[in-house]
């Protein structure tokens, strides 16, 4: 009887331990589970910079110096990636961005610019016809080129282009424009085409404020400047403090008239 007792408690005794074992190798198991999740989450994090984003800076009518000084202090990068002939320009300064000024970005994305040279460049004009607003834009700045005035005519399909002019003059495909050139689009428009609203362009600069009306399918009217203002350089740094037409209906190719200034008093709160 002792030994049959004895023999109990020796297999009662293994039971234990290998219980014991079976949860201390499940607990282990499943916090190296729970460490494996937090780890990939937190590196996925680093990988992609989770809600690590900051707001793209002006860097518009600065040297490449100063948009690099510009850049670091708000945590992204610049590059040059192409040049363009602005005469009242400064040469070498920043005359466009992209993204533009304002956008959000990841930390350290790299934001392209455009600069001015200091002698006229001439680049081939790209065939438009056919094309979507969107896509014609895109092929503009891929070619240096900026939109210029959009203007619209009865059609079955809104937004596409039917001609390309420069200076009121007809550019065909292959013709050689100076870089930097306004190109105006002629864009059909449907008859049952439901009219656009003005955006909001107080508090910006020009080139930023053309983008956004351009985005509307508007297009600027008369531009302002307070007597402030006197040289180029002031009215690339100018914003816009009073617009017409703000948060109104208009037809597509309407023109918006902007009114700027340096004087940050006379810009409107929102």
């Amino acid at each position: 009887m002792a030994k049959k007792d004895s023999k109990d408690k020796e297999t009662g005794k293994a039971q234990g331990i290998l219980g014991n074992w079976i949860v201390r190798n499940l607990l282990l198991a499943a916090l190296l589970i729970v460490g494996l999740l937090l780890f990939a989450q937190v590196g996925l994090g680093l990988i992609t910079r989770h809600n690590r984003t900051v707001t793209v800076p002006d860097f518009t009518n600065m040297t490449v110096a100063e948009a690099h000084d510009l850049a670091r202090a708000g945590h992204v990068g610049v590059k040059v990636t192409d040049s363009v002939f602005v005469r009242r320009l400064g040469a070498g300064l920043v005359y466009r961005q992209s993204p533009k000024a304002g956008s959000t970005v990841k930390k350290g994305r790299s934001i392209f610019l455009t600069i001015n040279s200091i002698v006229p460049r001439k680049v081939v004009m790209p065939n438009l016809i056919g094309y979507s607003l969107n896509e014609a834009r895109a092929e503009l700045n891929n070619r240096g080129l900026s939109l210029g005035k959009l203007n619209y005519t009865q059609d079955i399909a809104t937004n596409n282009v039917l001609r390309q002019t420069v200076r009121g003059r007809n550019v065909r495909a292959g013709d050689l424009v100076v870089s930097g050139s306004d190109v105006d689009l002629t864009l059909g428009l449907s008859s049952d085409e439901r009219p656009t609203v003005v955006p909001r362009v107080i508090g910006q600069k020009y080139i930023s404020a053309v983008d956004a009306l351009h985005d509307r399918y508007l297009n600027v009217g008369r531009v302002r400047f307070d007597s402030g203002i006197r040289t180029y350089a002031d009215s690339v740094n100018a914003v816009v403090y009073q617009q017409d037409g703000l948060g109104q209906t208009r037809a597509y190719g309407s023109s918006i008239n902007l009114y700027l200034t340096l004087d940050p008093e006379k810009i409107p709160a929102e």
